[in-house]
């Protein structure tokens, strides 16, 4: 999963929110000089990602695109999922997804002392481009996907990504139709079980 899921599934807690969208800017033991809930945040956040990269749904998504990516397959079918997740994010949440990413911009932002130096060059962009909506629409997932493209060194091929996508797409959308649901459910789970263990 991409930024807009790691947020949606922190829960309500803003440390917790922040610890999971940076998680992957946090390299070895850095997570351990955290304040506790962004701790809870980061754990959270590896959790997802072995579970998502672990889920026969997921597998089967990356079977869909594995000839055109490669090794880049798992990137891109998260960029994938945050791209249904923000068309179809109506079906999620009773909030805007404009308002969310206005909250998620304003916890980064606020927090600024506190993010990983990767984090803290990254949210000029994610901010002033939007990220977080953009993800639904095609324009602005192209460019998300030829920036990615680039710094691989145009070795990814993601470029064409947004083309694969929308070849695959009904059938790459009924993956996440079927896996979401169960991603929340867990993340649920193993977040509420985190807080429980830290009493």
């Amino acid at each position: 999963m991409n930024f807009l899921a790691h947020a949606y599934l922190s829960g309500n807690n803003e440390e917790i929110l922040l610890g999971n969208f940076v998680a992957d800017a946090v390299k070895g033991n850095g997570w351990k000089k955290y304040p506790q809930d962004i701790q809870t945040g980061m754990r959270l956040h590896r959790l997802i990602d072995v579970y998502t990269d672990r889920h026969p749904v997921f597998k089967r998504s990356l079977g869909r695109i594995r000839n055109s990516f490669g090794k880049y397959s798992g990137i891109v079918v998260d960029i994938y999922y945050d791209h249904f997740l923000a068309k179809n994010w109506s079906d999620y949440s009773d909030t805007k997804l404009t308002d969310y990413a206005d909250y998620v911009y304003r916890i980064l932002q606020d927090n600024y002392e506190t993010l990983p130096e990767r984090t803290k060059r990254m949210l000029p962009y994610l901010v002033s481009l939007n990220w977080l909506v953009g993800y639904a629409n095609f324009s602005e997932l192209n460019l998300v996907f030829y920036g990615m493209d680039g710094r691989t060194g145009l070795k990814s091929g993601m470029k064409k990504a947004v083309k694969v996508l929308k070849e695959n797409y009904t059938d790459l959308k009924l993956d996440f139709v079927e896996f979401f649901p169960e991603l929340i459910t867990y993340s649920q789970s193993e977040l509420e079980r985190l807080i429980n263990s830290r009493e």
